[in-house]
């Protein structure tokens, strides 16, 4: 029992003691949107660029420390020798949170269905398909509303590299 009582203290004590254990998170379904970079490398065609990306955000934290969120990502259009490429996607999430805080840090993981498309000249090429997605954040929060930078890297068949790097906001609603 008593050493029941001391690994509970030195686990939750220093939480207790600087109020961060006090703080809840604003738990519900939430929206938002966020802006960044995309970066699209396939190396099939010479093409590797960055443009802006964006996003819409729709999810659901039923608890502190997890959630559900779906994602429409577009990736901008990345032209590079004469060849471009346009992707965009719709992600599944499951989003793992550890708040400290008002500031959560978190993780995801799930699925991405995207379409790509490619161009050289009067030649184009659509690939689309659903494929693994994951990511790291941190985000800050202020009542209902939450400022988020986010990394997200999406493993597709025929891309090489797409990732986003993203700043963003979410607004939590019962």
């Amino acid at each position: 029992m008593r050493k029941s009582v001391l690994l509970a203290a030195a686990l939750f004590g220093p939480a207790l003691l600087t109020g961060m254990g006090a703080r809840a998170a604003d738990n519900g379904f939430y929206l938002g949107a966020g802006v960044g970079q995309a970066n699209v490398d396939v190396d099939a065609i010479g093409v590797d660029g960055d443009d802006t990306g964006f996003k819409a955000i729709a999810g659901f934290r039923p608890l502190d420390f997890f959630a559900v969120e779906l994602n429409y990502i577009d990736f901008g259009s990345v032209e590079d020798r004469g060849a471009k490429v346009d992707a965009d996607a719709i992600a599944a999430f499951a989003v793992g949170f550890l708040p400290v805080g008002p500031v959560d840090l978190y993780a995801k993981a799930g699925l991405a269905d995207s379409d790509a498309s490619a161009r050289i000249g009067a030649l184009r090429a659509d690939s689309d398909g659903t494929d693994f997605a994951y990511g790291v954040g941190v985000q800050f929060r202020f009542l209902s509303l939450s400022a988020r930078l986010e990394y997200e890297k999406f493993d597709l068949d025929d891309v090489d590299d797409l990732n986003l790097l993203t700043l963003g906001l979410t607004y939590t609603f019962l």
